[in-house]
């Protein structure tokens, strides 16, 4: 019969005050979902301003979310490689938007992008193109802040795999592309879920660098964070309301890709290997 761990002050109080970091994540879900009108909820939602916003943060979160896996999973396996120069340098530059405030962000890529901006003038004299206060420019908004969780998760991926395989099928002739398509990306498939879930969720729930950078048109640059921010001046059940859908897609999105992004993340397969092990 296996004792029971002896509980001192130490063990007590620690216990204690991670309770009280619960609390501090789950009450104020707890106190949406106690202020959420559920006899009205279908209506609020129904109304065609939220579901026009709840389309266009659907559409644009998936477009961002394909861009940031066609441009982070390279980056990933860059950054995956210690061998090459410079990694430590690109790896602080992919994190800087996840410390940056997304107000900021905007403001960057507007200065970037913007008609007047470092690139944007060029695409507008030479292509007659202008990204700002468009759903282009939603999407380059999501991108910005939501890439860094895709790469970080990737990347931990990419470290915790078993190398070996690889260095197998290299031996046997087989091609860096061969390698990468058939025998490394199915490995750090968790990862790139992990990544992708996490990408979505926060694409999904942008509002700084959105609101400056493409600003807030109904059909065209108004998600439901965007939304979600004017209706509590004018109609503040509607608020919740969106808030609780919002709520609930990046709950069914996390629930959903469970097995698949908890063994994704960064020391996810190091932890399996010691229960294995033991």
């Amino acid at each position: 019969m296996t004792a029971r761990p002896r509980v001192t002050v130490g063990t007590a109080l620690l216990g204690a005050v991670a309770a009280a970091g619960v609390a501090v994540l789950v009450l104020p879900l707890v106190a949406l979902l106690a202020a959420t009108p559920w006899e009205r909820l279908v209506d609020l939602v129904a109304d065609p301003a939220v579901v026009q916003a709840l389309r266009l943060s659907l559409g644009t979160a998936a477009c961002a979310t394909a861009l940031c896996l066609v441009l982070g999973v390279p980056l990933a396996w860059v950054l995956a490689h210690d061998g090459l120069r410079g990694t430590g340098l690109l790896r602080s530059l992919v994190t800087v938007p996840l410390v940056l405030p997304p107000v900021v962000g905007g403001v960057a890529l507007l200065l970037l992008l913007g008609r007047r901006g470092l690139v944007g003038a060029r695409l507008e004299a030479w292509f007659g193109v202008t990204v700002p206060f468009t759903s282009a420019a939603v999407v380059l908004a999501q991108v910005f802040v939501a890439m860094p969780f895709l790469v970080l998760a990737v990347e931990g991926a990419l470290r915790g795999a078993d190398r070996r395989r690889a260095l197998a099928a290299q031996t046997l002739g087989a091609s860096p592309a061969y390698v990468l398509r058939r025998v490394t990306l199915p490995a750090v498939a968790p990862g790139v879920a992990a990544g992708a879930a996490l990408c979505f969720t926060r694409a999904l729930g942008e509002f700084g660098a959105t609101v400056t950078f493409a600003g807030s048109f109904p059909g065209t640059t108004r998600t439901v964070p965007l939304a979600v921010s004017l209706a509590m001046d004018t109609a503040p059940e509607q608020a919740v309301a969106m808030s609780v859908v919002l709520l609930a897609l990046s709950v069914v999105v996390l629930v959903a890709l469970r097995g698949r992004w908890v063994a994704g993340l960064p020391g996810a397969r190091a932890a399996r290997s010691r229960r294995v092990a033991s």
